[in-house]
């Protein structure tokens, strides 16, 4: 019997699977709110140059736009009605006395720290949480696999609700972005912790309906967030709203089991027996649990404890043919993916002006496409869903070049649209990506790709700044890269209907004969057939 098949007899279909699922879904709908507070927080509303104190002499005009507003970042040196030469008047200066914000309807971090025109280059606000996402996901996996996935999930929690909460209360912008940095390195362990824990509890037959259950969480979270931050307008107060909850979710977190294949992995066998026994008798299984043994478990994992005592690093997932293969391909369509995601999703201001009722169509979309995935993965199969999404995201977005500015409706359908694509996307690589790699390399390859993501998530903001170069450059690079890591999808294998794999020859099998990577030895390829140790991930000091 099979470790999978050991899960099925005492948790297949079962009221604990679903219990589960619950438990690990509720905290996603507060990671939405975080992913997209910066929406919110860091809002710019209209502003103009602050007049000099002499203003009050004379009518002291702003200079216009071509758009005929006020021109947020200039004003004229001196009052255009000043007897000056002819070759001073109209002569232009940058801010130097500050802003006046329009703060009727909400404030902002914008507004407090005056992060307006020349500063809104540099990285204060939404590049600091995701660079503490990229961070945070290169730890995340060798900590899992020393002390379990069910403890980092539980300290992400507690180090989220703290830092989000103390970011409120930021008395500087320093201050506020090294809290802002731990907010989004515990949302890695989150999110890590939450997929593989999902994966190795789940039924095979249960994968893509639990994995798309969670990611419908993430949806709903995109509906809670314009209602609160319309009920509360001050930045503060929203922050701290949206940081509470966490503390409840670690709470929470002591009822999330931990996963049986680690604890016999880690030496914990017993209590490992003792938590199956309990799983069953909750099921309603209680002779399937009865039969259970010590001997039995650890026959069933047997193979798994023999290869555990091999020491491996990360340079295995590139020097291993078949694995380079998998990560290369998958690293591109996560990085794209992210890449893309955020270009749209913290861009919703572009695309009209009520930013409240866009954010909830930009999340409305997500119920339709991750519906769509769902039967797609179930029917097409995993590898015709990733790059199908990939390549029609990157091609609403590029198609975004040929709409002018003036026709906004069509451009926020094409926006919404690419972003719904791209949901699919997520979506579909959590499930992929724990399918393709084997089960003891499975939280490493996890963990790379974790990252590579973020990575884009990260550039997404910088590549907007292109835009000041020429404004067509930021949407042909976002779709280009779209595009580029849906092609990569073709050239991985499909896992539909496939139990996980656990060896490198089980991957192997997938590929059609005469397209596998070429092994570069006999002996080489023998010593790469032995699966990987699922703790080896050495990224050196952190």
């Amino acid at each position: 019997m099979t470790f999978s098949k050991l899960i099925d007899n005492v948790n297949s279909k079962g009221p604990f699977q679903f219990l589960v699922t619950a438990l690990l879904a509720i905290p996603i709908l507060g990671m939405a709110n975080h992913y997209l507070l910066q929406i919110f927080t860091a809002a710019t509303p209209a502003h103009h140059c602050r007049p000099p104190p002499n203003a009050s002499a004379g009518p002291w005009l702003l200079p216009t736009g071509l758009n005929g507003k006020p021109e947020p970042c200039l004003r004229f040196i001196y009052p255009p009605n000043a007897s000056l030469p002819n070759d001073t008047q109209g002569a232009t200066e940058p801010c130097l006395d500050g802003w006046v914000y329009n703060i009727s309807t909400r404030d902002s971090i914008v507004t407090e720290w005056s992060l307006s025109c020349n500063t809104r280059k540099l990285p204060p606000t939404s590049k600091i949480f995701f660079l503490g996402l990229i961070r945070g996901g290169i730890p995340s996996s060798p900590l899992s696999c020393r002390f379990g996935r069910k403890p980092i999930l539980s300290c992400s929690y507690l180090m989220l609700a703290a830092s989000g909460s103390g970011a409120a209360f930021s008395p500087t912008l320093p201050v506020y972005m090294v809290l802002r940095f731990m907010c989004g390195f515990s949302i890695s362990g989150v999110s890590l912790s939450t997929v593989i824990l999902n994966v190795e509890w789940v039924s095979t037959r249960m994968r893509a309906i639990t994995s798309t259950t969670i990611g419908y969480f993430y949806t709903f979270g995109q509906f809670i967030l314009p209602g609160l931050a319309y009920a509360i307008p001050q930045w503060r107060w929203l922050q701290f709203t949206v940081s509470m909850p966490f503390f409840a979710f670690f709470l929470l977190s002591w009822w999330v089991p931990e996963s049986i294949r680690w604890m016999v992995l880690s030496g914990k066998s017993s209590k490992a027996l003792k938590i199956l026994q309990w799983v069953a008798i909750f099921n309603g299984k209680k002779e399937e649990g009865e039969k259970l043994s010590l001997e039995e478990l650890r026959l069933n994992l047997q193979k798994d404890i023999s290869l555990a005592k091999a020491k491996y690093s990360i340079a295995d997932l590139f020097r291993i043919p078949i694995l380079r293969r998998v990560t290369f391909c998958l690293s591109l369509a996560w990085f794209s993916t992210g890449f893309a995601y955020y270009s749209l999703a913290m861009g919703v201001e572009e695309f009209g002006s009520n930013l409240y009722l866009l954010q909830l169509i930009f999340g409305g979309v997500d119920i339709p496409a991750k519906f769509i995935t769902l039967i797609s993965m179930s029917y097409l199969g995993r590898h015709i869903t990733e790059a199908t999404t990939l390549l029609l995201a990157g091609g609403s977005i590029l198609a975004l070049i040929f709409v002018p500015s003036d026709l906004q409706t069509l451009r926020a359908v094409l926006a919404v649209f690419g972003k719904g694509c791209l949901s699919s996307s997520f979506t579909c690589l959590f499930l992929y990506t724990t399918e393709l790699y084997p089960t003891v390399i499975r939280q490493t390859g996890m963990g790379i790709n974790n990252v590579l993501t973020r990575v884009g998530s990260m550039t997404a903001p910088l590549v907007r700044i292109t835009g000041e170069l020429h404004p067509l450059a930021p949407n042909i690079i976002f779709g280009t890269a779209a595009v580029l890591g849906g092609s990569a999808a073709f050239f991985l294998p499909e896992t539909l209907n496939q139990p996980l794999p656990e060896t490198i020859q089980d991957i192997e099998n997938w590929f059609p004969r005469g397209k596998e990577p070429k092994q570069e030895s006999e002996a080489e390829k023998a010593s790469q057939r032995i699966p990987l140790q699922p703790c080896g991930l050495d990224l050196g000091p952190s």
